[in-house]
């Protein structure tokens, strides 16, 4: 299996969690040739999902026939029990040379356990696919998710080299940029630019929800921007906690530099230094400037666009009919303001750029007034 894989390698792979993430792998990796894409969960019913939405081959409930001659055995449980199917693994007759990997955000500590294993004759490498929907569960996968996003995997120094590169050449089919990095420095980076703004989000809610508990002026007052910054505090509860207590080491330091940042503007208002606070802004905004623009990541991008519509009966029907007679895949849509006599505001999200922009250029067609 080294080098480019051809039509007569027969490749099995085992996926343990078909939902956004395991599903749009599945669908990466379903029909190419030679290829059998097997999923497992312990439901079921979801295992009867999987084959009936055409994400797999076939599913089973066993662990064991899941794994059973895989080549590549895909990891795509929540973080808390990341450790628990590894230690399952390890007491599996695997297939002498099989590349078992994850899909988590935090890599460390699986990296570590999964070293301190006897796999038989197994390797484990961890990855993390940066791609992420607002939707979840197998329903939302698709084989596009991870095009143009990045792929980090972490091995390890003993790693061998020639089963890092069939993994690479496998995940070739995801049109993702592999990324290699260690585990910690993976977890350094990825605490600072998502797990740390997810809980700086969360906080931020909370504490406008308690001055609300007294004033409900701050919740009505708080739509709009206040709702684009900080909807990751949307995030799933349990998913969340699992992710930053694994990584709670590296997100205690970054919460101690965030302190010092925070205490930072504190002294340039007490000491009223207009200077001072238009430099933090200004390097802020050259930093944020450089950036990749629109490339996929750990914090989903949004594809928005508002339009004025006159209050009439059925015009954003009309408009939702419209974008769905040219086979524009609207993701969410919103009534900002409607009222007599003066104009509404329609908020469009798509999931993706060409999605948008199709939109703009039909509805501007159609002598729409769309603006950003």
């Amino acid at each position: 299996m080294s080098g480019e894989f051809s039509e007569q390698d027969q490749i099995k792979i085992a996926i343990y969690g078909v939902g956004l993430i395991g599903g749009s792998l599945a669908l990466c990796f379903k029909g190419k040739p030679g290829v059998e894409v097997i999923g497992h969960s312990v439901n079921p019913a979801s295992a009867e999902k999987y084959v009936a939405r055409g994400v797999v081959d076939w599913a089973t409930t066993s662990l064991e026939d899941a794994s059973k001659d895989a080549d590549f055995i895909f990891l795509c449980v929540p973080v808390g029990r990341l450790a628990d199917y590894v230690d399952e693994l390890s007491k599996l007759p695997l297939k002498p040379g099989c590349i078992i990997t994850d899909v988590g955000s935090t890599k460390a500590s699986v990296v570590r356990h999964a070293d301190k294993l006897s796999l038989q004759g197994a390797v484990f490498i961890g990855g993390h696919p940066m791609a992420g929907s607002e939707r979840s569960g197998v329903e939302a996968a698709t084989s596009h998710l991870f095009e143009n996003a990045y792929y980090v995997l972490t091995p390890s120094e003993e790693t061998p080299s020639a089963a890092l590169s069939k993994l690479e050449q496998l995940l070739k089919w995801t049109r993702a940029n592999i990324v290699k990095t260690d585990a910690t420095q993976h977890d350094e980076i990825v605490g600072a630019i998502s797990h740390l703004p997810h809980i700086i989000a969360a906080a931020l809610v909370n504490q406008i929800a308690r001055y609300n508990e007294a004033n409900d002026l701050y919740g009505s007052l708080a739509a709009g921007g206040f709702r684009d910054i900080t909807r990751i505090a949307s995030s799933d509860p349990l998913i969340w906690r699992d992710i930053l207590l694994n990584n709670h080491g590296v997100l205690l330091q970054l919460l101690r530099d965030w302190q010092l940042e925070m205490d930072h503007f504190i002294h340039l208002l007490e000491s009223a230094d207009g200077e001072g606070v238009s430099e933090q802004f200004r390097k802020a905004g050259e930093f944020r400037s450089q950036l990749p623009e629109r490339r996929k990541g750990m914090i989903t991008s949004l594809y928005e666009c508002y339009v004025d519509v006159p209050d009439h009966p059925g015009i954003i029907g009309r408009i939702a009919t419209e974008l769905g007679q040219m086979k524009i895949n609207l993701s969410n849509l919103q009534i900002i303001e409607s009222r007599e006599d003066v104009p509404g505001v329609l908020r469009l999200s798509f999931r993706e750029e060409e999605d948008l922009q199709k939109a703009i250029q039909l509805l501007g067609s159609l002598n729409y007034s769309v603006h950003f």
